[in-house]
């Protein structure tokens, strides 16, 4: 069965209190680059971008990032 990655941006967002336009401002990735991620469209993303996020909204990278299964 295969698997893929979910991102879990939004509900982050929502329990931060905080919109996709401030976190962007915050760890300097644009909105596009955030939007594309946010949506699980992103086809990889840096160590260092990743860093940034749990940084702005004082998480883990496994709260952002699950791997769920695919039906």
């Amino acid at each position: 069965m295969a698997r893929s990655v979910k991102v879990n941006l939004d509900l982050l967002l929502v329990q931060r209190k905080m919109s996709l336009t401030e976190l962007s401002e915050e760890v300097g990735i644009t909105l596009a680059n955030l939007s594309i991620l946010k949506r699980g469209k992103a086809k990889a993303i840096r160590f260092s971008t990743l860093e940034a996020i749990c940084e702005a909204l004082d998480c883990e990278p496994g709260d952002i990032l699950e791997l769920e299964q695919e039906s």
